[in-house]
């Protein structure tokens, strides 16, 4: 299990948008389970990534959790820095 943070000028509905692109149907077939306006849920082969984003314009900060998709999580941190 992966417990990993980072910093983005992103605002969180692009970083849902980006997640859902890397890791919805479009990407990895991860299946979304739950969704809010900044936070999302996917799960798939056998493991889980969760996504939940906080701060305030310009200062976001990224929050994962996942199981099974560690090396994926690292990919998409690369994607939204």
């Amino acid at each position: 299990m992966l417990r990993i943070a980072t910093k983005t000028k992103l605002t969180p509905e692009k970083i849902i948008e980006k997640a859902i692109d890397f890791f919805g149907l479009n990407g990895y077939k991860m299946t979304i389970t739950s969704k809010t306006p900044s936070s999302i849920y996917f799960e798939g082969g056998g493991g889980l990534v969760e996504i939940a984003v906080t701060g305030e314009a310009g200062k976001n900060t990224v929050d994962f959790l996942s199981r099974e998709w560690d090396f994926q999580v690292k990919e998409f941190i690369k994607l939204i820095k």
